[in-house]
């Protein structure tokens, strides 16, 4: 009986090393885990922000390059529109080298308003920040193309829309980007009408906005060229639009991508402003 007491110490003893050095490799097995999820994501985010980067290095590049043909090509679109306006003076109205002539200067104005894209894409971005309330921001954008929203029986839902959310940021930059995206949203659902959905929401340190169609969609393998300058899906346009959106978030040192969910689902994410609109507005609480 002397010899078995120390021998079942021993035992227990075993256990409870056993038993710790199981729950320390269940812990260090978990952290692994834990660790290889976030070795994934941050390489997705890497990946995500060098796409960015390359895309807005790109984007700058092209936008000097175009810069220069816009000016080259300007000057003689106006002097061929100073002739065919010369002409239409001299020749009988209604004829048909009249006509001629008037075609001309129409085509002329589609070329001048090629260059004028042209132009605003390549030129240079400084932002006028202020504190500006985001519903106000949509609400203006929505006002510019509410004749195309009625006549394409769209029904816009803001209902996420929180009114004392505020973003510092240009004003009048935001609304152009604002427009140019809605305005697409607006041509994918014409005809047939559907509905616009706006949302504006703090996530992780930044005010990320969401700009929602029901339209059909974005093909997978334009996805990645949606933002490319010249890029176009439609019979009309110069395929800058979204091109000059993403140059106007990205100056703002924010992101913008796209992908599909029942229709077409724009989210451009902004630094956020933690200021309330009661700050802005003088009151303190």
């Amino acid at each position: 009986m002397a010899n078995a007491m120390p021998q079942l110490n021993q035992t227990e003893d075993l256990a409870e090393i056993l038993q710790a050095y199981s729950s320390v490799t269940e812990r260090l097995q978990r952290s692994h885990d834990q660790l290889g999820h976030e070795v994934v994501r941050l390489r997705e985010e890497l990946a995500s922000t060098n796409t960015q980067l390359q895309r807005s290095k790109r984007l700058a590049a092209l936008g000097e390059m175009a810069a220069g043909i816009a000016h080259e090509v300007r000057n003689p679109l106006a002097a061929i529109s100073l002739y065919a306006q010369m002409l239409q003076e001299d020749i009988p109205a209604q004829t048909e080298p009249w006509e001629t002539a008037g075609k001309i200067e129409s085509a002329v104005r589609g070329l001048e308003a090629v260059v004028t894209d042209v132009l605003t894409f390549s030129q240079e971005l400084n932002p006028v920040q202020s504190h500006c309330r985001v519903i106000e921001l949509f609400e203006r954008a929505i006002d510019l193309q509410r004749p195309a929203i009625l006549n394409a029986s769209i029904v816009v839902d803001d209902q996420a829309l929180d009114p004392e959310l505020m973003i510092e940021a240009d004003p009048e930059l935001i609304h152009r980007a604002m427009t140019n995206v809605i305005r697409n949203a607006i041509d994918a659902m014409a005809p047939d009408g559907g509905t616009l959905t706006l949302g504006a929401a703090v996530e992780s340190g930044q005010i990320v906005l969401t700009i929602a169609d029901t339209g059909p969609g974005i093909e997978s393998s334009q996805i990645d060229r949606i933002f490319n300058p010249f890029f176009t899906t439609r019979s009309t346009g110069t395929g800058l639009g979204l091109a000059i959106v993403h140059r106007i978030i990205d100056v703002h040192g924010g992101s913008i991508a796209v992908h599909n969910k029942d229709g077409a689902v724009f989210v451009l994410c902004l630094p956020s402003d933690q200021r309330s609109a009661e700050s802005l507005n003088g009151v303190t609480t």
